[in-house]
């Protein structure tokens, strides 16, 4: 990470790695789970996570690879991820909106 001691740097990086896999791990469990769903709260909510997922893999890559610019990437994924969740979020409340009042027309006309 720098000017420090060589045996802390080595600790530092083995442990970044190992975040980075853990992460990876997860992320890859999430897409599962976004694929399969059952629901679509849970695709929603899976594909949320895997956007926060991605912030903190670019997060620990800016410490890694001494970077700043990548943090500026790191908050412009923020947004993007944020209104990417709020458009599907948008979307899904209104085909459930318009799913239940077509099943109150139905119920109502019998």
């Amino acid at each position: 990470m720098g000017k420090g001691i060589v045996g802390l740097d080595q600790a530092y990086q083995a442990v970044f790695v190992a975040a980075l896999i853990f992460l990876a791990v997860m992320l890859i469990l999430c897409l599962v789970r976004a694929i399969i769903g059952p629901r679509i709260a849970d695709r929603i909510v899976s594909v949320n996570m895997m956007g926060t997922m991605v912030m903190v893999i670019i997060a620990i890559l800016t410490v890694m690879l001494q970077e700043g610019y990548l943090a500026d990437i790191c908050i412009i994924y923020a947004m993007i991820s944020f209104l990417a969740v709020i458009v599907l979020t948008k979307v899904y409340m209104g085909v459930y909106q318009e799913k239940k009042q077509k099943e109150e027309k139905e119920d109502g006309g019998i």
